[in-house]
Protein backbone atom coordinates (compact mmCIF):
# COMPACT_ATOMS: atom_id res chain seq x y z
CA UNK A 1 0.00 0.00 0.00
CA UNK A 2 1.42 3.19 -1.04
CA UNK A 3 0.97 6.33 1.28
CA UNK A 4 1.93 9.92 0.50
CA UNK A 5 2.31 12.13 4.26
CA UNK A 6 1.84 15.51 2.39
CA UNK A 7 3.63 17.85 4.57
CA UNK A 8 2.24 21.52 4.65
CA UNK A 9 4.66 24.34 5.66
CA UNK A 10 4.14 24.80 9.18
CA UNK A 11 3.01 21.27 9.61
CA UNK A 12 2.27 20.15 13.23
CA UNK A 13 5.56 18.05 13.94
CA UNK A 14 4.07 15.64 16.37
CA UNK A 15 1.42 15.31 13.84
CA UNK A 16 3.50 14.07 10.87
CA UNK A 17 6.22 12.35 13.51
CA UNK A 18 3.00 10.20 14.73
CA UNK A 19 1.84 9.27 11.49
CA UNK A 20 5.36 8.47 10.16
CA UNK A 21 6.52 6.47 13.47
CA UNK A 22 2.92 4.54 13.34
CA UNK A 23 3.90 3.22 9.73
CA UNK A 24 6.97 2.06 10.55
CA UNK A 25 6.61 0.44 13.71
CA UNK A 26 3.49 -1.63 11.53
CA UNK A 27 6.02 -2.35 8.89
CA UNK A 28 8.72 -3.42 11.67
CA UNK A 29 6.32 -5.63 13.56
CA UNK A 30 4.11 -6.79 10.87
CA UNK A 31 6.95 -10.31 11.02
CA UNK A 32 6.04 -11.58 14.14
CA UNK A 33 2.28 -12.14 12.63
CA UNK A 34 1.39 -15.88 11.62
CA UNK A 35 0.01 -14.49 8.18
CA UNK A 36 1.94 -10.79 7.76
CA UNK A 37 -0.69 -7.98 5.94
CA UNK A 38 1.53 -6.70 3.02
CA UNK A 39 3.76 -3.21 4.57
CA UNK A 40 3.11 -0.07 3.75
CA UNK A 41 5.31 2.17 1.56
CA UNK A 42 5.19 5.64 3.14
CA UNK A 43 6.21 8.98 1.07
CA UNK A 44 6.83 12.46 2.73
CA UNK A 45 5.54 14.70 0.22
CA UNK A 46 5.67 18.28 -0.25
CA UNK A 47 5.23 21.56 -2.40
CA UNK A 48 8.99 22.13 -2.10
CA UNK A 49 12.15 19.98 -1.56
CA UNK A 50 12.70 21.16 2.12
CA UNK A 51 9.08 22.01 4.23
CA UNK A 52 10.02 24.01 7.44
CA UNK A 53 7.66 22.62 10.54
CA UNK A 54 5.71 24.46 12.86
CA UNK A 55 8.76 24.72 15.18
CA UNK A 56 11.16 25.26 12.40
CA UNK A 57 12.58 22.17 11.87
CA UNK A 58 13.01 20.64 8.12
CA UNK A 59 11.84 18.02 6.78
CA UNK A 60 12.97 16.42 3.25
CA UNK A 61 10.20 15.84 0.84
CA UNK A 62 9.30 14.37 -2.29
CA UNK A 63 7.19 16.16 -5.01
CA UNK A 64 3.81 16.64 -4.95
CA UNK A 65 3.35 14.67 -7.90
CA UNK A 66 4.42 11.31 -5.90
CA UNK A 67 0.63 11.71 -4.32
CA UNK A 68 -0.78 11.02 -7.61
CA UNK A 69 0.11 7.24 -7.60
CA UNK A 70 -0.60 6.82 -3.91
CA UNK A 71 -3.21 4.64 -2.74
CA UNK A 72 -3.74 7.16 -0.03
CA UNK A 73 -2.78 10.36 1.31
CA UNK A 74 -2.66 11.61 4.65
CA UNK A 75 -2.75 15.06 5.65
CA UNK A 76 -1.16 16.08 9.14
CA UNK A 77 -2.21 18.94 10.85
CA UNK A 78 -1.18 23.05 10.69
CA UNK A 79 0.63 24.29 14.06
CA UNK A 80 -1.99 27.09 13.83
CA UNK A 81 -4.00 27.37 16.86
CA UNK A 82 -5.68 30.37 16.29
CA UNK A 83 -9.41 30.21 14.58
CA UNK A 84 -8.89 33.32 12.65
CA UNK A 85 -5.29 33.34 11.80
CA UNK A 86 -6.18 29.47 10.85
CA UNK A 87 -9.26 29.88 8.45
CA UNK A 88 -7.11 32.64 6.79
CA UNK A 89 -3.58 30.52 6.64
CA UNK A 90 -6.11 27.27 4.97
CA UNK A 91 -7.44 29.76 2.37
CA UNK A 92 -4.23 31.15 1.06
CA UNK A 93 -2.12 31.67 -1.63
CA UNK A 94 0.28 29.62 0.02
CA UNK A 95 -1.53 26.67 0.38
CA UNK A 96 -3.62 26.92 -2.63
CA UNK A 97 -1.39 23.76 -4.27
CA UNK A 98 -2.36 21.55 -1.33
CA UNK A 99 -5.66 22.18 -1.63
CA UNK A 100 -5.90 21.80 -5.79
CA UNK A 101 -4.19 18.56 -4.95
CA UNK A 102 -6.38 17.67 -2.18
CA UNK A 103 -9.62 18.18 -4.79
CA UNK A 104 -7.85 16.04 -7.60
CA UNK A 105 -7.25 13.32 -5.26
CA UNK A 106 -10.60 13.31 -4.37
CA UNK A 107 -11.92 13.82 -8.14
CA UNK A 108 -9.81 10.17 -8.40
CA UNK A 109 -11.50 8.63 -5.40
CA UNK A 110 -8.33 8.05 -4.04
CA UNK A 111 -8.99 7.75 0.27
CA UNK A 112 -7.80 10.86 1.82
CA UNK A 113 -7.08 11.38 5.78
CA UNK A 114 -6.14 14.22 8.14
CA UNK A 115 -6.04 14.99 11.87
CA UNK A 116 -6.91 18.53 13.82
CA UNK A 117 -6.30 21.14 12.30
CA UNK A 118 -5.62 19.35 8.63
CA UNK A 119 -9.33 19.04 8.50
CA UNK A 120 -9.61 22.38 7.77
CA UNK A 121 -7.76 22.38 4.62
CA UNK A 122 -9.75 19.42 3.38
CA UNK A 123 -13.29 21.41 4.12
CA UNK A 124 -11.49 24.43 2.33
CA UNK A 125 -10.63 22.43 -0.48
CA UNK A 126 -14.34 21.32 -0.98
CA UNK A 127 -13.64 17.42 -0.38
CA UNK A 128 -15.83 17.40 3.04
CA UNK A 129 -18.99 19.00 1.11
CA UNK A 130 -21.73 16.58 2.25
CA UNK A 131 -20.22 14.44 4.30
CA UNK A 132 -19.34 13.36 8.26
CA UNK A 133 -16.19 14.83 9.42
CA UNK A 134 -14.89 15.58 12.99
CA UNK A 135 -11.65 17.99 14.13
CA UNK A 136 -10.29 19.12 17.26
CA UNK A 137 -13.52 19.47 19.46
CA UNK A 138 -12.22 23.14 20.61
CA UNK A 139 -12.19 24.38 17.19
CA UNK A 140 -16.00 23.01 16.22
CA UNK A 141 -17.70 25.81 16.24
CA UNK A 142 -15.84 27.44 14.11
CA UNK A 143 -15.30 24.77 11.69
CA UNK A 144 -18.96 24.04 11.53
CA UNK A 145 -19.91 27.84 11.34
CA UNK A 146 -17.37 27.84 8.26
CA UNK A 147 -18.21 25.05 6.58
CA UNK A 148 -21.71 24.12 6.84
CA UNK A 149 -21.70 21.75 4.06
CA UNK A 150 -20.01 19.42 6.17
CA UNK A 151 -21.49 17.48 9.10
CA UNK A 152 -19.41 17.91 11.97
CA UNK A 153 -19.54 15.41 15.36
CA UNK A 154 -16.36 16.56 17.36
CA UNK A 155 -17.38 14.03 20.04
CA UNK A 156 -15.35 11.32 17.96
CA UNK A 157 -11.94 10.68 17.78
CA UNK A 158 -12.11 8.90 14.35
CA UNK A 159 -14.24 8.87 11.57
CA UNK A 160 -14.46 7.84 7.67
CA UNK A 161 -17.29 8.62 4.90
CA UNK A 162 -16.90 7.89 1.68
CA UNK A 163 -13.44 6.90 1.30
CA UNK A 164 -12.34 10.00 3.97
CA UNK A 165 -10.98 9.53 7.18
CA UNK A 166 -10.62 12.33 10.35
CA UNK A 167 -9.81 12.41 13.22
CA UNK A 168 -9.75 14.82 16.31
CA UNK A 169 -7.46 16.94 18.33
CA UNK A 170 -3.46 17.25 18.10
CA UNK A 171 -2.45 13.92 19.52
CA UNK A 172 -5.62 11.92 17.66
CA UNK A 173 -2.99 11.94 14.61
CA UNK A 174 -1.99 8.36 16.59
CA UNK A 175 -5.66 7.35 16.54
CA UNK A 176 -5.72 8.14 12.72
CA UNK A 177 -2.70 6.55 12.08
CA UNK A 178 -3.65 3.16 13.71
CA UNK A 179 -7.32 3.64 11.78
CA UNK A 180 -5.09 3.53 8.68
CA UNK A 181 -2.98 0.11 10.24
CA UNK A 182 -6.20 -0.90 10.83
CA UNK A 183 -7.75 -0.50 7.67
CA UNK A 184 -5.09 -3.37 6.39
CA UNK A 185 -4.99 -5.54 9.22
CA UNK A 186 -7.02 -5.11 12.67
CA UNK A 187 -4.93 -7.25 14.42
CA UNK A 188 -1.42 -5.55 12.96
CA UNK A 189 -2.93 -2.37 14.36
CA UNK A 190 -3.47 -4.16 17.87
CA UNK A 191 -0.55 -5.09 17.62
CA UNK A 192 1.17 -1.72 17.10
CA UNK A 193 -1.10 -0.52 19.77
CA UNK A 194 0.19 -2.85 22.64
CA UNK A 195 3.80 -2.13 21.35
CA UNK A 196 3.43 1.44 21.59
CA UNK A 197 1.15 1.79 24.32
CA UNK A 198 -1.34 3.71 22.94
CA UNK A 199 -5.07 3.64 24.60
CA UNK A 200 -7.86 2.62 22.51
CA UNK A 201 -10.09 5.80 22.40
CA UNK A 202 -13.38 5.73 20.73
CA UNK A 203 -13.73 8.89 21.83
CA UNK A 204 -12.95 13.16 22.60
CA UNK A 205 -15.79 13.55 24.56
CA UNK A 206 -14.26 13.13 28.18
CA UNK A 207 -11.93 15.54 27.42
CA UNK A 208 -14.23 18.07 25.73
CA UNK A 209 -14.20 21.53 27.86
CA UNK A 210 -18.07 23.15 27.63
CA UNK A 211 -16.71 26.28 28.36
CA UNK A 212 -14.38 26.79 25.36
CA UNK A 213 -16.98 25.36 23.02
CA UNK A 214 -19.28 27.88 24.09
CA UNK A 215 -18.08 31.42 24.60
CA UNK A 216 -17.67 31.47 20.65
CA UNK A 217 -20.89 32.84 20.61
CA UNK A 218 -22.13 35.28 23.46
CA UNK A 219 -26.20 34.00 23.65
CA UNK A 220 -24.83 30.74 24.13
CA UNK A 221 -21.72 31.21 26.72
CA UNK A 222 -24.55 33.60 28.81
CA UNK A 223 -26.66 30.49 28.65
CA UNK A 224 -23.99 28.06 30.02
CA UNK A 225 -23.11 30.63 32.88
CA UNK A 226 -27.21 30.47 33.37
CA UNK A 227 -27.48 26.85 33.66
CA UNK A 228 -23.86 26.67 35.65
CA UNK A 229 -25.54 28.82 38.05
CA UNK A 230 -28.47 26.72 38.59
CA UNK A 231 -27.23 23.09 38.19
CA UNK A 232 -28.71 21.59 41.03
CA UNK A 233 -32.04 22.61 40.21
CA UNK A 234 -34.36 21.54 37.37
CA UNK A 235 -34.29 23.88 34.75
CA UNK A 236 -36.58 24.80 31.83
CA UNK A 237 -35.26 26.23 28.56
CA UNK A 238 -38.13 28.37 28.11
CA UNK A 239 -37.18 29.84 31.63
CA UNK A 240 -33.40 30.50 30.26
CA UNK A 241 -34.53 32.03 27.19
CA UNK A 242 -36.82 34.41 28.93
CA UNK A 243 -34.15 35.66 31.45
CA UNK A 244 -31.67 35.74 28.72
CA UNK A 245 -34.38 38.31 26.81
CA UNK A 246 -34.36 36.22 23.85
CA UNK A 247 -37.23 33.68 22.40
CA UNK A 248 -37.21 29.87 23.49
CA UNK A 249 -36.58 29.42 19.17
CA UNK A 250 -34.12 31.43 18.92
CA UNK A 251 -32.14 29.93 22.28
CA UNK A 252 -32.38 26.79 20.33
CA UNK A 253 -31.39 27.84 16.93
CA UNK A 254 -28.31 29.54 18.43
CA UNK A 255 -26.90 26.40 20.65
CA UNK A 256 -27.34 23.86 17.40
CA UNK A 257 -26.13 25.91 15.05
CA UNK A 258 -22.75 27.17 17.41
CA UNK A 259 -22.55 23.40 19.18
CA UNK A 260 -24.36 20.83 16.87
CA UNK A 261 -26.69 19.87 20.26
CA UNK A 262 -29.57 21.06 21.48
CA UNK A 263 -29.67 23.33 24.46
CA UNK A 264 -30.77 20.06 26.52
CA UNK A 265 -27.86 18.19 25.76
CA UNK A 266 -26.37 21.37 26.51
CA UNK A 267 -26.98 21.15 30.12
CA UNK A 268 -26.60 17.28 30.16
CA UNK A 269 -23.02 18.19 28.88
CA UNK A 270 -22.41 20.45 31.43
CA UNK A 271 -23.91 18.62 34.76
CA UNK A 272 -21.71 15.58 33.38
CA UNK A 273 -18.73 17.47 33.56
CA UNK A 274 -19.38 19.17 37.17
CA UNK A 275 -20.23 15.66 38.14
CA UNK A 276 -17.07 13.77 36.72
CA UNK A 277 -14.89 16.77 38.87
CA UNK A 278 -17.04 15.93 42.00
CA UNK A 279 -15.92 12.32 41.39
CA UNK A 280 -12.51 12.46 40.89
CA UNK A 281 -11.94 15.44 43.44
CA UNK A 282 -14.06 14.67 46.65
CA UNK A 283 -15.71 11.67 48.55
CA UNK A 284 -19.13 12.36 47.93
CA UNK A 285 -21.49 9.98 47.07
CA UNK A 286 -22.60 9.34 43.83
CA UNK A 287 -26.00 9.83 45.44
CA UNK A 288 -25.17 13.26 46.63
CA UNK A 289 -23.21 14.38 43.37
CA UNK A 290 -26.54 13.34 41.76
CA UNK A 291 -28.35 15.51 43.69
CA UNK A 292 -25.68 18.38 43.42
CA UNK A 293 -25.96 18.30 39.55
CA UNK A 294 -29.95 18.24 39.33
CA UNK A 295 -30.90 14.59 39.32
CA UNK A 296 -32.70 13.33 42.16
CA UNK A 297 -32.15 9.47 41.41
CA UNK A 298 -28.15 8.74 40.94
CA UNK A 299 -29.07 5.97 38.42
CA UNK A 300 -29.63 8.73 35.79
CA UNK A 301 -26.68 9.97 36.13
CA UNK A 302 -24.90 6.71 36.44
CA UNK A 303 -27.09 5.59 33.07
CA UNK A 304 -25.35 9.44 31.53
CA UNK A 305 -22.03 8.73 32.57
CA UNK A 306 -21.37 5.51 31.24
CA UNK A 307 -23.22 6.74 27.99
CA UNK A 308 -20.41 9.67 27.95
CA UNK A 309 -17.51 7.58 29.30
CA UNK A 310 -18.40 4.35 28.53
CA UNK A 311 -17.69 3.24 32.17
CA UNK A 312 -19.41 3.33 35.50
CA UNK A 313 -18.79 6.59 37.85
CA UNK A 314 -16.46 3.73 40.22
CA UNK A 315 -14.34 3.45 37.55
CA UNK A 316 -14.08 7.91 36.96
CA UNK A 317 -13.39 8.26 40.22
CA UNK A 318 -10.61 5.72 40.65
CA UNK A 319 -8.90 7.05 37.87
CA UNK A 320 -9.48 10.61 38.87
Amino acid sequence: MKIAVLAAEGVFDSGVSAVLDVLQSANALRGQMDSPPTGFEVHTVGVQESVRTGLGHRIDAEPLSVAATADLVVLPALAERQPAALLDLVASERHRPIRELLAETRARRTPLASSCTGTFLLAESGVLDGLQATTSWWLSPVFREHYPRVTVDETRMVTTADGVTTAGAAFSHLDLALAIVGMRSPALADLVRSYLVIDDRASQASYTIPSALTRHDPLVSAFEQWVRSRLSHPLAIATAAHDLGVSERTLQRTVVRTLGCTPIRLVQNLRVEQATHLLRTTDLSLAAIAKSVGYENPGALQALLRDRFGTSSRVLRHHG
